[in-house]
């Protein structure tokens, strides 16, 4: 009595395991623990080979690869039945060496991530490490060979729950490389420079680094030159209305690639 009661426990164990979601696939490299009721012998921990395939006592080779867990049981209840009267089955996954996700892309380090629970795009990218060199607009995940979500901007940086999406086994994470991450400041300021071009950087900000207006500086004279999509646009902005009456309206949030222009006046 006490071995059945064991034996029951262990398999109510074995059916809470996370790895045994129905919706998990198992593939080449997983470990699998396989529980026949009441038959000892037919109980084995078996590694699925690089052919799918795992070898059970009694019944020879059987595909493992492309089933789910249950999927598995059904067909093992299969193909016991000519071993044992009405068998009951249990697969569980032990380990799991099938599931990775497949980050790259010039803007993170590329790395296979093991994808050994239910993880989102947001909490897979705030394991990739630092993403300032990241151009997260331009990214996208791909599954099946086709592009399923793209830019990440909304949701990394503004915050966007409802632009979150869970990531699949064998997805694809392509994340470039911001190509010009410089903001450059010209004229009457007093240490024209060029600035590593930061999220939500304001033209304030960047004059401020280029050690703020010279004496010289014609302050609501100060132009954003921009290009987009191969057209110049200007923006005028009237930077000493931000200073002397606080209109946050003109300090206009900059992008990659901008000019700041302050004019100089003689008085």
């Amino acid at each position: 009595m006490k071995k059945w009661l064991i034996m029951f426990l262990l398999g109510i164990m074995a059916l809470s395991q996370p790895s045994q979601a129905a919706d998990y696939v198992v593939g080449e490299g997983d470990v699998l623990d396989i529980f026949v009721w009441g038959v000892k012998e037919l109980n084995v921990s078996v590694k699925v080979r690089p052919d799918g395939k795992i070898t059970i006592p009694g019944i020879g080779d059987v595909k493992a690869s492309g089933f789910t867990p249950p999927g598995l049981q059904k067909l093992l209840t299969e193909k016991l039945k000519e071993l044992v009267k009405n068998p009951n089955v249990t697969v569980t996954v032990r380990d799991i060496t099938n599931s990775k996700v497949y980050i790259f892309g010039g803007g993170v380090k590329s790395v296979a991530y093991d994808l050994n629970r239910s993880t989102t795009l947001l909490q897979l990218l705030c394991n990739v490490g630092d993403v300032r060199s990241a151009d997260l607009k331009r990214a996208y995940v791909l599954r099946n060979g086709k592009k399923i979500k793209a830019d990440f901007h909304k949701l990394f940086i503004n915050g966007e729950i409802s632009e979150d999406m869970v990531i699949e086994s064998s997805d694809s994470i392509y994340i470039p490389l911001l190509l010009d991450k410089s903001v450059y400041v010209l004229g009457a300021v007093n240490n024209p420079k060029f600035i590593e071009y930061r999220d939500g950087m304001t033209v304030m900000q960047a004059i401020l680094e280029a050690g703020g207006f010279s004496k010289f500086a014609k302050q609501n004279d100060t132009t954003i030159l921009r290009n987009e999509g191969g057209k110049e646009v200007i923006i005028q902005v009237k930077a000493k209305d931000i200073l002397n009456d606080g209109d946050l309206s003109q300090n206009f949030k900059l992008k990659p690639n901008d000019y700041v222009l302050v004019k100089e006046g003689m008085f």
